[in-house]
């Protein structure tokens, strides 16, 4: 067995095993292991196997089969130190983990419900197809401190002086040494103001100066040009999960409207509470 696996002292093990199986008798109920008496089965491996790290993922089966094993056998048999009885702080975590299991398992379902293949193409078509085409600008700015300076450089560009030499030696942005050039961006990728300067150009006009945050800039745009719709593949899983988000949302919102719900809030008590770990003492 791997060391990855031995979250757990290692244990001598003597468990009674059956004789092999065929493969097509093997169904989740297979019972892979024993331990006094309790039987541990196929499907419980596989959950476990499902939940390990990523990193180890890619063992070979033969090693993941018998740490896991080994893993749950030794759980068992310490589960068999502490008896029947569930300690009340357990009982809590188990109650929260069936919770969230239940609750993953009905999010699943609403989604394989409502995210179909007609659901897909039909949000492909209304976000990429049935839109105008958006846009991406090339654009180039100097940026200085006062509007008196952003002024001057407009009339020296008017007087035909070199925009990228004016960046170079002027700009205090870091794309001054490239000649101001920002490169190829889309709508949202700069803050209001400035995008709204670049937005209202033609390829090849200079701006008035424009205040931002940053300070004053002068901003010219070199050149525009529609941006590609991206293929349904390309986005079939990320529109896959909003679906299914806008789905789960959809149903809470019916279910709250629906369910009768009572809750303390933190005027009717104190929420440091939650740091109180001796409320869990048996």
């Amino acid at each position: 067995m791997t060391k990855l696996f031995k979250i757990l002292p290692s244990i001598a093990l003597s468990v009674a095993l059956a004789l092999p199986v065929n493969a097509e008798d093997v169904t989740a109920e297979t019972v892979v292991a024993t331990v006094n008496g309790v039987d541990i089965t196929l499907g419980e491996l596989i959950i476990a196997r499902a939940q390990v790290p990523q990193q180890y993922q890619q063992l070979p089966a033969d090693v993941l089969f018998s740490g896991i094993l080994d893993q749950l056998i030794q759980q068992q048999m310490l589960v068999g130190e502490i008896g029947d009885d569930v300690p009340q702080r357990l009982q809590y975590a188990i109650n929260n983990e069936m919770r969230s299991l239940r609750a993953a398992e009905a999010v699943e379902q609403i989604a394989e419900l409502q995210v179909t293949e007609d659901a897909l193409k039909s949000a492909y078509d209304a976000r990429y197809v049935n839109v105008p085409a958006a846009q991406e600008f090339s654009a180039s700015h100097i940026l200085v401190d006062t509007e008196e300076e952003a002024k001057e450089l407009v009339t020296a560009l008017d007087g035909g002086a070199d925009f990228a030499e004016l960046a170079k030696e002027k700009s205090t942005g870091p794309s001054g040494p490239n000649g101001g050039d920002l490169g190829w961006f889309g709508k949202g990728a700069m803050v209001p103001e400035f995008e709204t300067a670049v937005v209202s150009l033609k390829v090849g006009e200079i701006s008035a100066p424009v205040q931002t945050q940053f300070g004053w800039h002068v901003v010219k745009l070199n050149d525009l040009r529609d941006v590609p719709v991206p293929s349904f593949d390309s986005v079939k899983t990320e529109l896959e999960g909003a679906l299914a988000q806008e789905a789960v949302q959809s149903r809470l919102t019916e279910l709250e409207a629906a369910s009768d719900v009572t809750r303390l809030s933190t005027d009717d008590i104190d929420p440091s509470i939650l740091t109180n770990l001796d409320l869990l003492k048996d």
